[in-house]
């Protein structure tokens, strides 16, 4: 085993309270596309970029457009959770773990059995009319097959934070307060760089910061351990 895998197993084995805090990286090993690497979303051409595509003024403006991009790249639902989702899931009920925080939209980890799950970005999975605010699951947005419409008549939205969309603050609360009071703070498939998500990492106490990701970020100089490689694959040896 190599030694920082190693490292981090006796870190996990002896805590009792630690947060996971997780982007992208994490969904990738399921087959879900990123958005900054070069195979991820933002490598690919559309009409618009996706950036643009996935702000509220686009969405207001161009629901057809939107949609055109959304169902097609943004609603993964045959993606099954990995290893990494699955180890989490374990240690949470083995009573290890808090709370995991993710910027995926994607539901993974509730899939994989987790309950204490912060979306900070939100999640494909819930919908919402925005004349009477009736619910709708991804499967009726997917299926669909461009507008999803009330039956209302009323525009259905996602439940996922676009651009030009705040953060929220009760769920930021919560995250602040998890992260505040963990032993051990793993921070995974994320190269914190979009914020106010990032920015979370700061309220961190502790002295046991670990990062894992498959390539060199910003913050590892921050971290106590760094080990790099697939989150998958690390969990896997854990």
């Amino acid at each position: 085993m190599e030694e920082n895998v190693r490292k981090l197993k006796e870190l996990i084995d002896g805590s009792s309270n630690i947060v996971f805090f997780g982007g992208a990286g994490v969904s990738t090993e399921s087959g879900i596309p990123d958005f900054r690497s070069q195979d991820g979303l933002y490598h690919q051409k559309y009409d618009f970029p996706p950036e643009t595509i996935l702000s509220h003024t686009f969405f207001m403006r161009y629901p057809n457009e939107f949609y055109r991009f959304y169902q097609d790249k943004m609603l993964a639902l045959d993606a099954e959770p990995n290893p990494a989702h699955q180890k989490l899931a374990q240690w949470e009920m083995e009573g290890k773990l808090k709370a995991v925080i993710t910027q995926n939209i994607d539901g993974l980890h509730q899939k994989a059995g987790s309950r204490e799950v912060l979306e900070l970005h939100g999640s494909v999975h819930r919908n919402h009319c925005m004349r009477c605010g009736k619910f709708y699951d991804a499967e009726y947005v997917k299926a669909s097959g461009g507008v999803p419409r009330c039956q209302c008549g009323g525009l259905i939205k996602p439940d996922v934070v676009l651009y030009e969309e705040g953060l929220d603050t009760e769920l930021l609360r919560k995250a602040i307060q998890y992260i505040s009071a963990a032993d051990i703070l793993i921070v995974g498939g994320t190269s914190l760089v979009v914020y106010p998500a990032a920015g979370l990492i700061d309220y961190y106490r502790g002295d046991k910061l670990i990062m894992i990701n498959k390539s060199v970020t910003l913050q590892d100089k921050r971290a106590n351990l760094v080990v790099q490689g697939s989150i998958g694959e690390i969990f896997s040896q854990i």
